[in-house]
């Protein structure tokens, strides 16, 4: 049994069944308890939605999203699922797409191919290190304004921070990242964004139990769709 406790907290449910639950987070949402977050988290919302979250270690947790990053992400509802789930991640066929709003303008497509540790002075914040973890995301060019880009990003690895702190190695932080991003640019209406612009807009797996394939799409997350308008209305600043 777990000691964290339940709490009715309402869950955007896009799929569900007795093996899996696959959530559209919200901005926010904390997925996890831990340090200075001990309550009000995706976890507690869990044990509170099913009885069967209670039977899972960490609640059927098997990845996470950044509580200011919103989108998709699944959970397991059994052992056997999380079990699988967790297989599948290492083995790299869970297919994980993101909107991501990022300063300036990327080449229209490319691969960042860099490994991802702690960063070396600031220790609560990941970077770009010699001998971190293998990190691999793709990304290509979808819209483009006066003085940003909507990049859809593709993980092949799951790194903390990963697409975060990729298209800031590669010179595009993402708009409203108070973390990597810029504190000020050109353009006050990105720079007013209140956090980071990243939302998981699409999810592919095999299913745990009937093995076939699901895929789950949901739109981008409303203050990121107003961001969007407001550029293509008037897109110079």
């Amino acid at each position: 049994m777990l000691a964290e406790q339940a709490e009715d907290i309402p869950l955007d449910v896009v799929f569900e069944d007795d093996t899996i639950i696959v959530i559209n987070k919200p901005v926010g949402l904390v997925v996890h308890p831990g340090s200075g977050n001990w309550s009000g988290t995706l976890l507690n919302a869990l044990l509170f939605h099913s009885e069967a979250f209670r039977e899972v270690p960490r609640a059927g947790i098997v990845h996470r999203l950044d509580k200011d990053t919103s989108g998709l992400l699944v959970v397991a509802k059994t052992l056997e699922a999380q079990t699988d789930l967790v297989r599948q991640l290492q083995a790299r066929t869970v297919k994980r797409h993101y909107f991501a709003l990022v300063h300036g303008e990327p080449a229209p497509s490319g691969e960042v191919n860099a490994p991802i540790g702690r960063h070396p002075v600031q220790r609560t914040k990941m970077a770009v290190v010699p001998g971190g973890r293998e990190a691999v995301t793709h990304y290509r060019v979808v819209e483009r304004f006066a003085r940003a880009s909507l990049v859809e990003c593709q993980l092949e690895t799951g790194r903390t921070h990963q697409i975060r702190v990729h298209m800031a190695h590669i010179g595009h932080p993402l708009v409203g990242d108070a973390t990597y991003g810029k504190a000020r640019s050109a353009d006050p209406r990105l720079d007013a964004f209140p956090r980071q612009a990243l939302h998981a807009w699409q999810l592919g797996l095999v299913h745990p139990r009937t093995g076939e394939a699901g895929r789950w799409n949901v739109p981008l997350a409303a203050d990121i769709e107003s961001l969007l308008a407001v550029l293509r209305e008037s897109p110079k600043p």
